[in-house]
């Protein structure tokens, strides 16, 4: 959605090693906001972000008008109905129907052969991948790490929103989850063990309210209780310090 940052740049750079043309796409979609939520003031800098792009020889950039998008009162949607209720879905409950609607008609506007996204929105890339399965697009998902500041706060464009004090305090979530892989290390199995040193932590930032933590299997993203041996999982936490909502992740292999 712009106001480019590094872990944009990641992907792009990815792409530019991988293929023989590289197009990013900006567009800040109307479509995933809830009428609550900040589409309006969600950050927008077109003349800095085209500096980047060119700086990275970017081939091209897709930079759709929204009355180019939703035309003709709009009224077709694609929506993965299942992984999209749970997690991040629970608790905006349209936002996800808004995603897989856009990125739909992204593919069918560019045709990729690979499609770059960021780990860091982990639910999303999942629910991207079972739509790219379910609908048969011709085009291969590829998720890079997430890239983070040097303290270990997740790069979001978001992070703007944070004062100085909300800035430190935001790196509560970064140390949950280095707090969950330390148990896990030492042979903690039970997510819910995990899960409760993790909140404790959390909520001793008084800046902090939390929405969700969870730990769900990478090929599923279905909860899992106990972890099991040679399984991938992930580690969700999703959790406003002050105003600004914040999501951070771990991909941790037992």
């Amino acid at each position: 959605m712009g106001y480019l940052h590094a872990g944009h740049i990641s992907l792009i750079r990815r792409s530019l090693k991988k293929t023989d043309v590289t197009i990013v796409s900006i567009f800040v979609n109307p479509a995933q906001f809830a009428p609550t939520e900040d589409f309006e003031k969600y950050p927008r800098d077109l003349k800095r972000d085209k500096s980047i792009l060119r700086k990275e020889s970017v081939d091209i950039l897709f930079y759709p008008d929204a009355g180019e998008i939703y035309q003709n009162e709009f009224q077709s949607y694609v929506d993965v109905t299942e992984m999209s209720k749970k997690f991040e879905g629970e608790f905006r409950p349209s936002h996800f129907r808004g995603v897989t609607t856009i990125v739909a008609m992204l593919f069918n506007c560019i045709k990729p052969d690979f499609v770059f996204l960021g780990q860091k929105d982990a639910q999303q890339a999942a629910i991207i991948q079972r739509m790219v399965n379910d609908l048969k697009f011709d085009l291969k998902i590829i998720i890079c790490p997430i890239v983070r500041e040097k303290d270990g706060l997740a790069l979001s464009s978001r992070n703007v929103y944070l004062s100085h004090q909300e800035r430190k305090d935001a790196l509560v979530l970064n140390n949950s989850l280095k707090l969950a892989a330390k148990m896990i290390k030492e042979g903690e199995r039970e997510s819910s063990k995990i899960l409760s040193e993790m909140e404790r932590l959390i909520r001793s930032v008084k800046s902090s309210k939390l929405d969700y933590l969870k730990i769900v299997r990478q090929d599923s993203f279905t909860e899992a209780k106990t972890l099991n041996k040679g399984l991938k999982y992930y580690i969700l936490v999703a959790c406003w310090i002050g105003k600004t909502r914040l999501i951070d992740n771990l991909l941790i292999k037992v």
